[in-house]
Order: C-alpha cells, then structure tokens, then sequence
C-alpha cells in the first residue's frame, strides 16, 4: 500500500498536499482500492468555501457512491478537469494525475488535526 510520507491524511482515507496558501486534495491508495473501478467523479463546489469534514463532491465506483469529504476548511480553486475522461486516474495515479481539487486553505492550524503517514498506516 502506498502512503507517501510527504502528505496528511483524514481518516475518511483523503489525502491533502500543501503547497504555500494553496494544496491538493484527493483521496488514498487505499480508498481507491477498497472502492473499486472509479466510473465518475463529481465535484461541482468550485468557488465554494467548505468547512473541514464537510462534503466537497463524490466518487462513484463500479460497486457503490462515496462522500469527498474536505481535510481542511478551504475554499475550491480547481477541480482536475482530466477526471471528466478519465476517471480511472483515480485508481491508477491516486496521490499524481488522480489527485480531485485544489484550494486555498483557509486555517492552516487545521492541518494539525489531520493524520501523518504513520497515523494512517495505523488505521488502515
């Protein structure tokens, strides 16, 4: 299972990669392997302000639909329009190509509450 050691972690399998003001967001090896063949991705909250834990989208897979939840408070700046045709990125590249949005973080002291690599090999 790859948990690359350079993001956080919620532990609704999502992953953030902070760049500045601005990060990414998508979710885990993991969570990609446990759903399955991605078939869509819905994401339509750019230019929304989503609260941490709050639903930014959703993923659907062969077998079930699943929430995206928001690791951090942010507002949406991007969604990866590549998804659109490609929703298998997902699967194949969840931490490069498959990643979903990207934000503006709004209160980085809440990247503190979030797991590090070994945090979430731990829960998984």
């Amino acid at each position: 299972m790859n948990i690359p050691s350079n993001l956080k972690y919620t532990n609704d399998h999502e992953w953030i990669r902070v760049e500045g003001d601005e990060a990414y967001v998508g979710i885990t090896d993991y969570a990609q392997s446990e759903l399955g063949e991605i078939v869509f991705v819905d994401i339509d909250t750019v230019g929304e302000t989503i609260e941490q834990n709050g639903v930014f989208g959703s993923v659907e897979a062969v077998k079930t639909v699943s929430d995206l939840n928001m690791p951090v408070t942010g507002e949406v700046l991007e969604v990866n329009e590549a998804l659109d045709g490609q929703p298998e990125l997902v699967n194949n590249d969840p931490y490069g190509e498959g990643w979903m949005i990207r934000i503006a973080v709004k209160d980085a002291a809440e990247l503190d509450t979030l797991l590090d690599a070994e945090g979430y090999k731990a829960i998984i």
